[in-house]
């Protein structure tokens, strides 16, 4: 039988975040719209609305409205944040850590 751990089911604030601004990140200039960053983050509606509220009020990601949809944007603030969060991420799992 196939064990799955709470970390696998379930991810924290922290790694959420992430996730987020990686999807947001990879998808360049044209930021990605809200349909495709629930269904790549995997949350809900509501989860990512709380997520992106607090993500716009750090800087860390732009809202635009193009043609009645939510585009969301990476900033530069938030890919330097990503880019520490990686590099958190690598170091914890060296020490066997995961987030």
């Amino acid at each position: 039988m196939l064990e799955i751990g709470m970390g696998d089911v379930y991810r924290n604030s922290v790694k959420i975040v992430g996730d987020v601004l990686r999807i947001a990140d990879e998808s360049g200039t044209g930021g990605v719209n809200l349909t495709a960053l629930l269904r790549k983050a995997n949350l809900s509606y509501s989860r990512l609305a709380n997520v992106a509220l607090k993500l716009m009020e750090a800087g860390l990601i732009d809202e635009q409205v193009q043609e009645g949809q939510r585009i969301y944007t990476i900033t530069s603030r938030g890919r330097d944040y990503l880019r520490r969060y990686q590099q958190f991420a690598e170091i914890a799992d060296s020490f066997g850590l995961k987030l």
